[in-house]
């Protein structure tokens, strides 16, 4: 199991972008391999990168704080080409290396992939049971029709950054006691994008991207439960700039049912007959997912039998022509007081049971009636 991106940064839930930031940087000088030639300094760093680049990022530490990491990990990147981390990591540690001012900085102005989102929805217990489609509604981000996601007034175009030329960063030496060191920052000028949009579109205020609400078919198939997770491609926020849009998580939470439990692929019920029905066995009708079938009640039916209807479970996820079963716990209702006919024919067949050769059997049953 994961651990918990707080925990691994050794601060509070409730703690500002600020200390964040801190304790991001002791934690990364600590284990970084120019400074830690430890076993596991490496994965630790790792550790460290991935826990700062969600907290670091408003948006993702809201979602992460809400859903955990399943909030996050359509979002994560490759380290290469993780923004918000590499700044921090040149500006500390290029002086260790050496090779930070001679690495060619990302350009930052080219398509972007949209965020991945994320729907809970709830099913019916025979929803989930048989599968079928649903609809939903969902809020993103869609490309802006009037600038066609350039983000400029049309007619016009966005140009060059005049402050990093494009780059989207801008750099300052510093020494230190630890070495020279080489900050990288996002440009103030064009906010890292490296275009600057000096007449911005009227429909979307320069973004490129508007928020829609969209109706959207979702399939369900057969024999999901509760935790399972569809994913629907391409449904998620629009990409920047002719990126690929996102894609869209659903989460699947089944809703319980009055009369049916689940256990894996089988179906759980209970039926409850009178104590002669038990004694004598009988055909009654029962409710299964499939509509009313018939159960045979053998005679001599004890107080929680379990009786097997064969086939009438669940579908098995991914194969849904194989099914469980529906497993029947019998209930036998004894009753406190019995008329005086029935007390006298249940008495003669006590004694007929007692002096017989069947004694364990009936006696067993109807003694436990009579004699509590």
């Amino acid at each position: 199991m994961a651990r918990d991106y707080y925990e691994i940064l050794g601060v509070a839930r409730n703690t500002d972008q600020e200390e964040v930031k801190k304790a991001y940087r002791q934690l990364a000088r600590k284990y970084h391999p120019d400074i830690n030639r430890e076993d596991g300094a490496k994965e630790k760093l790792q550790e460290i990168n991935n826990a700062y680049e969600v907290l670091s990022d408003p948006e993702k530490r809201a979602r992460y704080d809400r859903f955990g990491e399943g909030g996050v990990s359509g979002n994560f990147q490759d380290v290469g080409d993780a923004g918000g981390f590499a700044d921090i990591f040149e500006s500390f540690f290029s002086g260790f290396s050496g090779t930070g001012a001679q690495q060619q900085t990302r350009r930052r102005g080219g398509p972007t992939r949209g965020d991945d989102l994320r729907y809970d929805l709830k099913l019916d217990f025979r929803e989930a049971v048989f599968g079928g489609e649903k609809q939903i509604k969902i809020a993103h981000l869609e490309t802006c029709t009037t600038c066609t996601g350039s983000g400029a007034k049309p007619g016009t175009s966005p140009r060059t950054c005049t402050t990093c030329g494009g780059v989207g960063q801008v750099k300052r030496a510093t020494r230190t006691p630890f070495g020279s060191f080489t900050q990288v920052s996002v440009c103030p000028t064009c906010n890292g994008t490296g275009q600057m949009i000096e007449d911005k579109c009227d429909t979307c205020g320069g973004l490129g991207l508007n928020q829609a609400t969209k109706k959207l078919k979702i399939t369900i198939p057969a024999g999901v439960d509760s935790g399972t997770r569809l994913r629907v491609s391409n449904e998620g926020d629009a990409g920047q700039k002719g990126g690929p849009a996102g894609d869209l998580y659903v989460y699947l939470f089944v809703q319980t049912d009055a009369e049916f439990e689940r256990e894996g692929i089988n179906i759980l019920s209970q039926v409850r007959v009178s104590y002669l029905q038990a004694i004598l066995g009988d055909k009654i009708t029962v409710n299964t997912v499939d509509g009313k079938k018939p159960l045979t009640i053998p005679s001599g039916t004890q107080p929680d039998t379990v009786l097997t209807l064969e086939t009438l479970g669940v579908p098995k996820l991914g194969n849904p022509v194989a099914r469980g079963d529906h497993l029947i716990t019998i209930k036998v209702d004894i009753p406190t007081k019995v008329s005086g006919e029935e007390k006298e024919a249940l008495e003669k067949l006590l004694e007929k049971a007692k002096g017989g050769a069947a004694k364990g059997g009936v006696e067993g049953f109807l003694g436990g009636i009579f004699h509590r």
